[in-house]
């Protein structure tokens, strides 16, 4: 257990040296693969003009650099907070084995990070969410797709 908070405090060291510095939000992630960090990440939003570079996104890019690889396999993520949904989803594309975090998404919320209406606009059928959005040209990109399913030397993710 102890390995394990200790992986924790540096992704917490993360959040608060890198917020201090101005670089971003209070957010901080770390990836570890045989017990040894392979990739640090710190929310570079504000500092990169950068939307998503996120601390779990920024520490996704490093690993997977270092690891030559698109999956994190035999890999754990420990974030300083539970992440928002566009990290969750990056976490689960990358396919690290575990993931353990500190903040909750409560905490976050208490301190302006509020994603819930991303939660809730999920949920919400496309023509009722806020950002309006429409359709368009959807058999010509179902071409990209179909040749997609005929390829042959395709890599699989």
């Amino acid at each position: 257990m102890e390995e394990k908070e200790n992986f924790m405090r540096e992704a917490i060291r993360l959040s608060i040296d890198n917020m201090r510095a101005g670089n971003g939000g209070p957010f901080g992630a770390i990836i570890v693969k045989d017990g040894k960090i392979i990739a640090r990440g710190y929310n570079k939003v504000t500092s990169t003009n950068d939307p998503t570079a996120h601390a779990e996104v920024v520490a996704i890019r490093e690993a997977c650099k270092t690891l030559n690889s698109f999956q994190l396999a035999g890999c754990e993520i420990y974030t300083s907070c539970e992440p928002c949904p566009m990290c969750l989803g990056a976490i689960y594309w990358a396919r690290p084995d575990k993931m353990y975090f500190a903040n909750t998404k409560t905490d976050a919320a208490a301190i302006g990070f509020d994603d819930q209406f991303i939660y809730d606009e999920i949920e919400l059928n496309v023509s009722e969410r806020h950002l309006p959005t429409e359709q368009l040209l959807q058999n010509e990109a179902l071409v990209a797709f179909q040749e997609w399913q005929q390829k042959t030397d395709k890599i699989e993710y």
